[in-house]
């Protein structure tokens, strides 16, 4: 399976159908015995998306969600939370299970996204 097409950009909805973002990056462990790299969390959230644009936008975009969010770093999902690799990603638990998920997402989610058309749906 080729990972980044078929997770890069998947919206990413929890066990009760609500909407958590979409999936920004991967992160993969070394694989045994020299193998190759193995998928070990799917990463979610401002930092993650920081990291794909890279350079002076990307360390801008970092510095604001740092500061915005109170913590460093993307949100990591354990490839064990995931339940279902479809036009979505449900995961096994609701929200409240990755505490990782901080208040301004949290706010950003109630306040804007789920005024969106659809935001607040999984994709059909």
């Amino acid at each position: 399976m080729d990972a980044g097409l078929q997770l890069l950009d998947r919206q990413v909805v929890d066990s009760t159908g609500i909407s958590l973002g979409k999936i920004d990056d991967l992160l993969f462990t070394d694989g045994d015995d020299q193998g190759p790299p193995v998928l070990a969390a799917v990463l979610i959230g401002q930092q993650a998306f920081a990291a794909r644009l890279g350079g002076r936008p990307g360390r801008w975009w970092t510095g604001m969600a740092e500061r915005l969010s109170g913590r460093r770093g993307p949100i990591e999902i354990p490839l064990a939370a995931i339940d279902d690799i479809g036009t979505v990603v449900r995961l096994a638990s609701p929200a409240q299970a990755f505490p990782s998920l901080t208040a301004p997402e949290r706010w950003l989610r109630h306040r804007l996204v789920s005024r969106l058309p659809g935001g607040m749906r999984e994709s059909d």
